[in-house]
């Protein structure tokens, strides 16, 4: 997989975006890697069908329904809501377009999708399952992302992603250079726990934990970015999102990568970071589900 880099302009200064939206019209961006080897493995243990989580809009659920239809693996969405809401969700509707069966479960059972028992309940329900967690954040969904950040990209002093599960910034990390600062774009609002995660990753990968340190002078993950939270409603992102994509010709999605490109706006008009460094962007894909944000938010 080799995604085309491009150049831009932010504030006079060129930084480079590399294009995993690119990928594939269906599940492009990072879900491709953190899918690969979970698929691969789930074929080696003869599993029935592959099993993952998500809501009603999510990435991830879209881009494992279309990879697992290409791959010829079944598979089963466990989605947090109520079965009306398919109606409302056009990342559900090709979900079940694309063979995925779905499960819905109510916001208490949700948060016990990680229990024995729950997955016991799930494995009698469904057949043996090869469990795939929510945002493909386990061993083998690292080990894709690992991937991301090619030999030649080691030029690049700056690298910065969007962050939901810290997966994918892992495994930028894990295959960066000595030299390259990582930073994450969290999502999420609320008190950063995705460095903890991260933390699992390399040290289990790497043996190398890194720690959090705003003057972006090491590795980190950014919380000051989550514009109101996680799929929460921004007029100043919204208008961000549109001023980019007609000035850049770039596609962004409302939830991650709008986010990412508006830090990276901020920090180089700040001057945050210095002129002579080179910055390359991981656009992760996403906006597969734009329409249905657009809906909810009445923008469309």
């Amino acid at each position: 997989m080799n995604p085309p880099l491009q150049d831009i302009l932010i504030d006079r200064k060129t930084i480079s975006v590399l294009r995993l939206d690119l990928l594939h019209p269906l599940y492009g961006g990072n879900k491709v890697f953190k899918l690969k080897y979970n698929i691969l493995k789930a074929k080696e243990e003869a599993c029935e069908k592959v099993l993952t989580f998500g809501g009603a809009h999510s990435n991830h659920i879209f881009s494992t329904a279309a990879f697992c239809k290409e791959q010829g693996m079944p598979c089963v969405g466990v989605i947090r809501g109520r079965e009306e809401e398919i109606k409302n969700s056009s990342t559900l509707l090709n979900a079940v377009k694309f063979g995925m069966q779905l499960h819905f479960v109510s916001n208490e059972d949700y948060r016990r999708k990680e229990s024995t028992e729950f997955i016991q309940d799930l494995n009698e329900k469904f057949g043996r399952l090869y469990l795939i967690p929510e945002g493909g954040n386990n061993n083998e969904g690292v080990k894709g992302c690992t991937e991301i950040l090619k030999e030649e990209l080691t030029v690049y002093d700056y690298v910065f992603c969007a962050c939901g599960t810290a997966a994918t910034f892992s495994g930028i990390k894990i295959s960066s250079s000595s030299n390259q600062k990582i930073i994450g774009i969290s999502v999420l609002k609320g008190e950063n726990r995705l460095i903890d995660s991260a933390n699992h990753w390399l040290k289990l990968f790497r043996k190398d934990p890194i720690k959090e340190d705003d003057s972006l002078q090491t590795s980190s993950i950014l919380n000051s970015y989550h514009l109101g939270g996680y799929a929460a409603f921004s007029q100043q992102l919204f208008d961000f999102k549109n001023d980019f994509e007609k000035e850049k010709q770039i596609p962004l999605d409302h939830i991650y990568t709008a986010k990412l490109f508006f830090a990276v706006n901020d920090l180089i008009n700040k001057k945050e970071i210095l002129n002579n460094k080179r910055i390359l962007v991981i656009h992760s894909g996403g906006h597969q589900g734009n329409s249905d944000f657009e809906k909810r938010y009445n923008l469309v």
